[in-house]
């Protein structure tokens, strides 16, 4: 595809290597000129300097044959005008914004995005405001991602001792399950990804994926792992907009302190929240901690825009005896160095986007797509469509689906039923598919297999 990239930011610039992965024709548009510099020695795309609201920026950057545009500047209404410029003048199919403002979201006046021509709108700082309060949900968990609106879940967590699959060949897992049926997707162990067979035998410390049915997800993860202690206390570090909505969200259920440097954003922040607790100050201060008992914290959640003060935080939280420490880290580069050690879990919030915009790209019918590993393996639902003539799956028992290699269905959701992908279950039309692929090199060969047969309507 040809796409058109508004706003060479943090979340720009990783879009667009996401992207360029794929073989798609990119070009980065945005007013700092040594930002696409910098960009432009990094990777393989063109670039345009200018405001990408403009119409002439716009036709500069080959607006008129693009496929889609993605606007993703730190300023609403610079996307807002940029997607209205994309379908009037440009007739630029899909058109994709990122808006950080509530009041665009959540208006009581209709829906404001319509007359901009927004085909789809994404919010980074709620989609990783959400991708850790499922955190809160399962204890134990490292990632959690939903499928088919929750029915199923992907949840990713670490092998303990304690747990009862451990030293055991999953084969065992309907006998120590006999009423929750679960599917463990991939294992990845010592820096490999591997994808297990019923004689996979798990060890302590290996980060277990798995899919299951949401209301098993709990019986698998006390299987995995000792039981966890419920959650009371939780400490936020940063009150900017993942802080606040996390804090809101939070504050009915559990004891909820934030902390925040700046005195006007605090009390911003004292004055819609409810219950939560707003502390000025800074989050790398020893002595606030240690006054405000962080080591009674169940969760010390780092959510400011600094990655070193949330990897600094995050340490001291720990070492003075918070139970668990999340840190926002926007470089890519530090997640895999970060956590599992010192640090619980590293939120990457571009990972944590990318996802929305890959559906939309993704050929076929795709519901979502969640990258996984830091992107080297993802997730994705899939719609199947068409019968036996038209499709290469419907009709077809999963042992007699020639799926790419380092790819695999793992489950199936058809109307309520979440039903795993054992090697007789035949795929009907109009199931939902978890496929799970430990390799994106593979993904358009696994696109041309989902999709219907020409002249299909």
């Amino acid at each position: 595809m040809k796409i058109l990239i508004l706003g060479g930011g943090q979340v720009g610039a990783n879009v667009a290597e996401n992207l360029l992965s794929e073989n798609n024709d990119i070009t980065v548009v945005d007013q700092n000129a040594a930002r696409l510099k910098q960009l432009q020695d990094r990777l393989d795309i063109r670039t345009v300097a200018g405001n990408a609201a403009h119409p002439q920026v716009l036709a500069d950057a080959g607006a008129a044959d693009s496929d889609m545009v993605l606007a993703l500047t730190r300023d609403d209404e610079t996307n807002l005008v940029a997607c209205k410029m994309a379908e009037a003048c440009f007739n630029i199919p899909t058109r994709i914004a990122r808006i950080r403002s509530s009041d665009y979201l959540e208006s009581e006046h209709g829906d404001p995005l319509a007359h901009f021509g927004i085909e789809s709108a994404i919010c980074p700082e709620q989609i990783v405001t959400d991708h850790i309060y499922q955190l809160f949900t399962y204890p134990g968990a490292l990632q959690v991602l939903d499928f088919a609106d929750g029915k199923l879940q992907l949840v990713v967590s670490r092998a303990h001792s304690g747990g009862k699959l451990l030293g055991m060949p999953l084969r065992h897992i309907r006998e120590h399950m006999p009423d929750a049926d679960c599917r463990v997707c991939a294992v990845h162990r010592r820096d490999t990804l591997l994808v297990p067979d019923g004689d996979t035998v798990l060890e302590e410390g290996d980060e277990v994926f798995f899919v299951a049915a949401r209301e098993h997800v709990q019986a698998m993860l006390k299987e995995l792992r000792f039981s966890e202690r419920p959650l009371r206390r939780i400490m936020i570090a940063g009150g900017g907009n993942i802080g606040y909505r996390l804090a809101k969200l939070l504050e009915n259920d559990f004891s909820v302190k934030v902390i925040e440097a700046r005195p006007e954003r605090a009390q911003w922040l004292a004055e819609r929240l409810e219950h939560a607790l707003v502390l000025r100050g800074e989050a790398t201060d020893e002595e606030l901690l240690d006054a405000e008992n962080v080591d009674e914290m169940d969760v010390f959640c780092a959510l400011t825009n600094d990655d070193e003060d949330n990897i600094m935080s995050t340490l001291l939280a720990k070492r003075m005896g918070a139970r668990r420490v999340v840190a926002l880290v926007n470089r890519t580069s530090y997640v895999d160095l970060l956590e599992g050690h010192r640090i619980d879990i590293v939120i990457s919030p571009h990972l944590s986007t990318i996802g929305s915009i890959l559906a939309h790209i993704r050929q076929g019918d795709v519901e979502a797509v969640h990258p996984l590993r830091r992107g080297a393996s993802e997730a994705m639902e899939v719609i199947i469509h068409g019968d036996a003539q038209q499709s290469r799956l419907t009709g077809r028992r999963i042992e007699q689906i020639d799926m790419p290699h380092g790819s695999h269905i793992v489950a199936a959701i058809r109307g309520e039923q979440v039903l795993m992908a054992h090697h007789d279950l035949t795929v009907e039309n109009g199931d939902h598919l978890i496929i799970f692929l430990s390799r994106r090199r593979v993904i358009r060969q696994v696109e041309k297999l989902i999709q219907v047969k020409l002249g299909f309507l």
